[in-house]
């Protein structure tokens, strides 16, 4: 019978190494499932960021052409004589 117990008691340290390492798999699979979601988000306020600045870029681009042709026509008899 002896034999039987030392199976037992393997088979009960297997278990509880499984178990262990069942817990340590969650922990580490919640924790790359909240760096993800933090990413995700930083990601999506960089991208709001980006569209207001790529928005306001082209408005001052705008207005500099805007002014360039303004400034043209204005002084055109004065450049092109």
């Amino acid at each position: 019978m002896e034999g039987g117990d030392e199976i037992r008691q393997l088979l009960r340290e297997i278990r509880d190494a499984q178990r262990e390492q069942l817990a340590e798999y969650r922990r580490v699979t919640e924790r790359s499932l909240e760096l993800q979601q933090r990413a995700v988000a930083r990601q999506e306020q960089i991208g709001h960021l980006y569209r207001r600045l790529v928005g306001v870029g082209g408005v001052m681009v705008v207005a500099l052409l805007v002014l360039l042709v303004y400034l043209l026509v204005k002084w055109s008899r004065y450049l092109f004589g």
